[in-house]
């Protein structure tokens, strides 16, 4: 592919959460559109490998564009790689700041900041444990807020706009029972990013979200989320990691398995401005009739 016919060529993106199934689907989906990106999660082994499988495959496209192209890419990888992974913990004010300005450093910018960052647990409100609770409000409320704004000081003071993605859920509309903690904070999240929507909009910052259904694995990256409570799932319905997935796969109306590409491809389409749209949804369930709005 022509590398002028990228849509995202020379933009710049900051993920978080993203050594897990959707983060490695979503980098590597912008990454093949032409993004530089910045993978973002917890200092780590598995933050490391991310990086390193990232900066691997961004280096093997190099290698398979024509000679031309190959002589502008090698001019450019005197400057930073298109890869670069930032240890960063969403519920620490100074290490969102310290991650934004690392991407700066690196690239002079940031264009599109996508919010992948979320941990789960499953109890029923009335076994739950609140300082459990508080470690979910912690991480997807909190978390939410304080990268929402910076990435709002940040865009503001490039001026010249910016795209943020938040990885909703399809529990936001319709929760489960025993998931109460999820379902709640991460409809707190939503409703953050509906705010963004409107405060940032003048700054043509937009600001939308993407409203998966279970997602287990993409390539060899499980979902954290799914490793926390799939267990769980599998002893309430008396199933194996197998059958969960058919449970999940046969109970949306299109009766198909949710992928991380397919939430990588409605990333892409917010990312991409396809449409004049900020704080709106694409629900990527297969259609639940329970998640559609009431």
């Amino acid at each position: 592919m022509n590398e002028k016919l990228l849509p995202l060529k020379d933009k710049v993106a900051l993920i978080t959460g993203a050594a897990g199934a959707i983060g490695y689907a979503v980098a590597q989906a912008l990454l093949e559109n032409g993004c530089r990106v910045a993978a973002s999660d917890l200092p780590g082994k598995k933050l490391d490998r991310l990086t390193a499988d990232l900066k691997k495959q961004a280096r093997l496209k190099a290698s398979r564009r024509p000679r031309g192209l190959r002589a502008e890419g090698s001019r450019q990888r005197r400057t930073p790689d298109r890869v670069i992974g930032i240890a960063l913990d969403v519920t620490d004010k100074a290490s969102v700041a310290k991650g934004f300005q690392s991407v700066i450093d690196t690239w002079g910018k940031i264009d599109i900041v996508v919010m992948n960052a979320g941990i789960a647990l499953v109890s029923t409100l009335i076994e739950m444990d609140i300082e459990a609770f508080r470690k979910l409000e912690k991480v997807n409320v909190e978390g939410t807020l304080l990268t929402l704004a910076e990435a709002g000081r940040r865009f503001i003071k490039q001026a010249a706009g910016g795209d943020i993605i938040i990885m909703s859920t399809k529990n936001v509309p319709s929760p489960s029972a025993g998931f109460g903690a999820y379902s709640a904070t991460k409809a707190a999240c939503h409703q953050l990013g509906r705010i963004a929507s409107l405060e940032f909009a003048q700054y043509d910052v937009r600001v939308n979200m993407v409203a998966p259904d279970a997602v287990f694995s993409e390539g060899k990256y499980k979902s954290g989320l799914w490793e926390t409570v799939g267990a769980d799932r599998m002893k309430a319905r008396g199933m194996d990691e197998k059958q969960l997935q058919e449970y999940y796969r046969s109970r949306n109306l299109l009766k198909t398995r949710i992928t991380g590409r397919d939430v990588a491809n409605a990333v892409l389409f917010f990312a991409t401005r396809q449409t004049p749209t900020t704080g709106a949804t694409i629900p990527v369930d297969g259609g639940l009739p329970d998640a559609a709005p009431r």
